[in-house]
């Protein structure tokens, strides 16, 4: 049975032209690109090569990339450092409700710290109201974090709005963009973003390892201690091999991004179209218009997240959910509760499928007929 793979929105496989690239670095380019030796020089040349490819692929300066072990340490430092830095401007930080809790769980810790959060909604098709992020913003607001796509539902946010709204405000704008780098145009400047997150594994590069964007104007304060790597942001020495294999991810996402972005979207056609042609009765969670080509969120109903996913994984799919199962309990998806309600049986029969470069136009409609052969018999 050949397995197949829908889940490219939780990780990606590294693409082998990645592999081959961070070879050569891990066998022969060993120095700390601390050190001022040769070795140390040979090693510093790798990583500022790799920093101005990162910085190119969202038209900023390389002076503004700090590398990091992944989203969610950028999202913590975009957040945390951004807050204690500007503490004596204000104390008040907007988000919404759908961030990945990467941005959530910091949010909620720094409420803890005495900072004021205010988590704005979504409505049922999953983008946010900017005419609620105006009547959130206060003289005492000092960031703003909403991600860019959610990564559950795959929803493009209305970022460039957000952007302009914010622009002679002097809260600084933070936006997630793990699940839309690589697949759409990136332009910090025109977005009006102050700080961006941004993954390697997400777009077929290495894991452990991601950047956060950080404009020149806006200060952030750093979480560890112990060196000055990354400009004083980011102590700790760097991990060149893999910043290889991430510049070499990004390289091959902007070189095929546009073909790329129309076969994942095709695929995500075809895969409804089979459910459909199988007598498979599904709703689309959010508005298919505003999503990502790779992400679709279907929900199935009359069916349980704990039951679908355990037969689709028995029958070689591999797709996942917003909602957190455990033994004989599962607590509802967190974005599918913002969008609709918490009794609403969408938060807890709903799946996600995400498309990539492990996919074919032949595995993903046989994908589609296996899971429409699971579900109907789940539901007779």
């Amino acid at each position: 049975m050949e397995r197949i793979y829908l889940d490219h929105a939780a990780t990606t496989p590294m693409d082998q032209r990645v592999v081959e690239a961070m070879n050569p670095v891990m066998t022969t380019i060993f120095g700390n690109p601390s050190s001022v030796h040769a070795f140390g020089r040979k090693a510093r040349q790798y990583l500022d090569e790799a920093r101005r490819t990162m910085a190119k692929s969202i038209q900023a300066d390389e002076k503004e990339i700090v590398f990091t072990s992944g989203g969610t340490e950028a999202d913590n430092l975009a957040l945390i450092g951004t807050a204690m830095a500007n503490r004596d401007k204000g104390n008040h930080i907007i988000t919404t409700v759908q961030e990945h809790h990467a941005a959530l769980d910091t949010a909620a810790y720094l409420e803890q710290q005495g900072f004021e959060v205010t988590y704005l909604s979504v409505d049922e098709t999953g983008r946010m109201n900017p005419d609620e992020l105006k009547a959130a913003l206060r003289t005492e607001t000092i960031l703003v974090s909403i991600m860019y796509v959610n990564n559950e539902t795959g929803v493009i946010q209305p970022i460039e709005t957000v952007g302009d709204i914010l622009k002679d405000h002097q809260a600084s704008f933070h936006t997630d963009a793990v699940q839309a780098f690589g697949l759409l145009d990136i332009d910090v400047q025109q977005l009006g973003v102050d700080l961006l997150t941004a993954s390697s594994h997400k777009i077929n590069g290495p894991k452990g390892i991601g950047f956060l964007y950080v404009s020149d104007a806006v200060k952030v304060e750093a979480r560890q201690y112990g060196g000055e790597q990354e400009r004083k942001r980011r102590p700790g020495t760097e991990n060149v091999a893999a910043a290889v294999g991430f510049q070499q991810a990004v390289e091959l996402a902007l070189e095929n991004k546009t073909d790329r972005g129309l076969m994942y979207r095709q695929f995500k056609a075809q895969f409804m179209e089979q459910l459909a042609a199988d007598g498979i009765t599904y709703e689309v969670n959010g508005k298919l218009d505003d999503t990502i080509a790779s992400i679709v969120n279907l929900s199935f109903p009359g069916t349980h997240v704990e039951p679908l996913l355990t037969n689709f994984d028995l029958d070689g799919i591999a797709a996942s959910s917003g909602s957190a199962c455990t033994a004989g309990s599962v607590e509802p998806s967190h974005v599918l509760v913002a969008m609709y309600d918490e009794r609403d049986d969408r938060t807890t029969n709903s799946i996600r499928f995400s498309f990539g470069s492990f996919n074919t136009e032949e595995n993903v409609i046989e994908a589609a007929k296996r899971v429409a052969k699971i579900v109907k018999r789940l539901t007779n």
